[in-house]
């Protein structure tokens, strides 16, 4: 019996390796949560990014308030494009497709990783929960996870052209993008690169003038900028939604609103450079995809617009650094991961009462985690040797 029930656990195991089996969790997630929203009448975001589209053709301010939604877009004028396909589209339909779209881009992103297909699954599985609460949002932020872990593999695989069209897009729809870019050092034909990136910015740019005019475009990138300082000035609370940031927990444990982010900035950008020091690792799987983990980690701990469905940026990160580990991980690197995945990932749920979730909640306690995870990889990709990590890439 007990041979009988082993071998039914690997079999089991087995199959929830397949990337397969992955592939229809997550459009079956997409399509779940979908569903779910438009029968609640849930939807405000994905109105928001519908009508973007809808308000570039009508030549109409894309930052504006709306009736429609209550509320104001902060994406590029090039999302437009992006989000027309389904804008055309019946709004139950749309919203499933978008959803999918999404978790395409993300699982593209971790698939095309240069580690084994067991690791890549396994990433895969450990994000999915963190991808469902970005999900219920029809969070863009898990296609722009997709498209940083893109720029970083196509990058280190010599295909410099492909690396730059994925910066360029996920920066001029969402600024977190620009990020793609600290990896800039691991490319070998870095000349193509920048051309490569220059022309994608120049045909992304111009691409929405297709069914609106220069005018209004190049008039919607000023209202861009002028939406994004705002958002920023507004975003420090000690109550909202959003702020779960290093400088969130900092604000919300002083009660301090007015705490300035430029100190935590200065020194994230700081820590953040650190190991670019270390020249000679820059060769090293393990090396390049530990700095992955950290951009990705950084790009939403040190964003004071940081929301719980932005965390699915961050959780990639935690995946990758996880899995990057060598066997046996030590008892410090399991405690992290799982403090992480209880704290992080699961705190939002009915796991937690509902007196400790907004506790959590006040005080930004979800960035934690990922804080004391984003310092333990600086410390590591400034004193380990890489070139005896072994990643498997097959």
């Amino acid at each position: 019996m007990a041979i009988l029930k082993n071998f039914n656990l690997q079999k089991i195991f087995n199959f929830l390796l397949k990337k397969n089996c992955v592939i229809v969790i997550y459009i079956a997630l997409a399509i779940i949560a979908g569903l779910k929203q438009y029968q609640h009448h849930s939807y405000n975001n994905y109105l928001i990014f519908k009508y973007v589209y809808w308000h570039t053709v009508d030549l109409e301010n894309l930052y504006d308030n709306y009736h429609e939604y209550a509320d104001s877009n902060h994406y590029g004028p090039v999302f437009s494009a992006i989000i027309a396909p389904f804008a055309l589209l019946p709004d139950g339909l749309g919203m499933i497709l978008w959803n999918i779209t999404n978790v395409s881009v993300l699982l593209w992103g971790i698939y095309s990783l240069p580690i084994s297909k067991t690791k890549r699954t396994i990433i895969a599985w450990i994000c999915a929960h963190e991808a469902l609460t970005a999900l219920f949002s029809f969070q863009f932020n898990i296609g722009l996870t997709g498209l940083i872990i893109l720029s970083f593999s196509y990058l280190i695989r010599k295909k410099e052209v492909q690396s730059a069209f994925f910066i360029a897009i996920g920066t001029l729809i969402k600024l977190y993008g620009i990020v793609g870019l600290a990896f800039f050092f691991f490319g070998k034909n870095k000349i193509k690169f920048i051309i490569a990136g220059l022309v994608a910015i120049c045909l992304l740019f111009a691409l929405p003038m297709i069914f609106s005019s220069p005018e209004f475009i190049i008039q919607s990138y000023s209202d861009w900028y002028h939406s994004l300082v705002h958002k920023n000035s507004t975003n420090a609370s000690l109550t909202s939604f959003q702020d779960i940031s290093v400088m969130g927990m900092a604000r919300r444990m002083t009660g301090d609103v007015n705490i300035s982010n430029t100190p935590f900035l200065l020194g994230g950008i700081i820590l953040f450079g650190l190991p670019y020091l270390r020249i000679k690792q820059y060769k090293h799987l393990g090396f390049r995809l530990m700095l992955l983990a950290s951009t990705l980690i950084f790009t939403v701990i040190f964003s004071s617009g940081s929301e719980s469905p932005t965390y699915i940026i961050a959780f990639a990160g935690v995946a990758i650094w996880f899995m990057v580990q060598q066997n046996p991980k030590s008892k410090w690197v399991i405690a992290l991961f799982i403090f992480a995945f209880i704290l992080t990932s699961l705190s939002p749920t009915d796991i937690f009462p509902k007196s400790v979730k907004e506790f959590i909640r006040l005080y930004s306690l979800k960035a934690l985690p990922c804080v004391v995870i984003w310092l333990t990889i600086i410390y590591q990709m400034m004193k380990e040797d890489f070139e005896s990590y072994l990643i498997a890439d097959k």
